[in-house]
Formats: structure tokens, C-alpha cells, sequence
């Protein structure tokens, strides 16, 4: 419980903890933050790291005057992250794929589905991963699933940088540009729960849309 307590407390006060850390760590948080951006998007085992919190928080951290975080280097080193992490998500995906679904009679691994996530991503796959870049979870899943259902790589890498691109622009700009405002800096916690419940209420919208979908036939 004790562990929880504090990784609930480094989540609400990102700005204070990323500060100290910058203090202490100095260059080297910049590899830090690039791990944590790689190993949320780019590890199916770990999508409990922060993602769009973090970013925001690197960003207005980057804002304060005498800061160690440089804003012009921070922005493409988070980018890089990004995208290698979805790149070596889609690569596990797209290994793991054939070796798990094998069979014709499993409801769960079976061959069909893969053919399936193959034609879906095919079609609608550009914009799934840009959309899921701001969805906490999914974001960490879409190009993992995309791997398995071997969506064309030339495909899946234009859209992986356009997402990537947009997902830090707006969230690491945002809390450059937003971090002199009395709300944010009074209080920021807020701000980061704020964050996490917008980015997730656009899944809720489709759940809810599919159930209704589902009642009405």
C-alpha cells in the first residue's frame, strides 16, 4: 500500500517530483523521460506509466526560468521515444501474431480474427493510431494490435510519426505555454486528473455508442 501511496503521489505532483529530479539527475533525466515515453508506448506490460501527464508536466517544467529541461531538445527527444516505442510494438505484435494465432477452432486465437484485424487495420488503421496516441491504454495496444494484423508498414509508420508528432506538440507545448497560469501552478494536480479524464473520454463515447448500436438491433 505504502508503494502505491507514493507512486499515487509522484502522479498528482509530477511538476514537483520531474523538478527534483532535474536537480539531481541533470542531462540524464532527458534519458529517464525518453524510457518511461518508450516503455508506455512501446511494452503491452506497461501501460500504467504516465503518459500525456508526463508531457505536460516535462513541458511546463521546461517553462520555469534557470530550468535544467530545455524545451528545443526535450520535444524531439520525446518524439523519438514515441515513435521507436509504437515501431517496436507494432515489430512485437507483428511476430508474435502468427506464432499465437494458429488455430482455425479457437474462438479467442483464432486465424480468422487475425485475417480480420489485417483488413480493419488496412482500412481504418491511419486513423486509429492517431487517435489512439491520446487515449491512456489503448495508445500502449493499438500498434501491438496493428503488428498482428500485419497492417502494411509503410502504412503504419506514416501515421505512427503524424501521431506522435501531434501527441507532443500538444501536450509538451501546452504545458510550456500554459505553465505561467495561476490555476495550473496553484493547482496542478487537478490539471493532471483533468488531462487523464479528457484523454479517456473519448473511448467511453464509443463504448457507450457501441452498446447503443448493439441494443437497438
Amino acid at each position: 500500500m505504502e508503494l502505491l501511496a507514493q507512486i499515487w503521489d509522484i502522479f498528482l505532483h509530477l511538476d514537483t517530483h520531474l523538478n527534483a529530479w532535474a536537480g539531481t539527475m541533470g542531462p540524464w533525466l532527458y534519458v529517464v523521460l525518453f524510457a518511461v515515453v518508450f516503455c508506455e508506448t512501446g511494452l503491452v506490460i506497461t501501460p500504467f506509466l504516465p503518459g500525456d501527464s508526463l508531457l505536460f508536466a516535462a513541458g511546463a517544467l521546461a517553462a520555469i526560468e534557470g530550468s535544467p529541461i530545455n524545451l528545443w531538445l526535450l520535444a524531439p527527444v520525446l518524439f523519438a521515444a514515441a515513435v521507436l516505442g509504437d515501431s517496436v510494438n507494432y515489430e512485437i505484435g507483428k511476430w508474435l501474431g502468427p506464432k499465437v494465432f494458429t488455430r482455425k477452432d479457437s474462438w479467442l486465437l483464432n486465424q480468422d480474427h487475425l485475417h480480420k484485424a489485417h483488413a480493419f487495420y488496412e482500412k481504418y488503421g491511419g486513423k486509429t493510431i492517431i487517435l489512439a496516441r491520446f487515449i491512456p491504454v489503448i495508445r500502449t495496444f493499438a500498434p501491438f494490435v496493428a503488428g498482428i494484423g500485419k497492417m502494411t508498414y509503410l502504412h503504419f509508420i506514416s501515421y505512427n510519426l503524424i501521431g506522435a508528432l501531434l501527441w507532443v506538440a500538444l501536450f509538451v507545448f501546452g504545458g510550456y505555454w500554459f505553465a505561467d497560469l495561476p490555476l495550473v501552478q496553484n493547482h496542478f494536480h487537478y490539471v493532471i486528473v483533468g488531462i487523464v479524464v479528457i484523454s479517456v473520454l473519448p473511448a467511453i463515447y464509443e463504448f457507450w455508442s457501441e452498446r447503443r448500436k448493439l441494443k437497438k438491433k
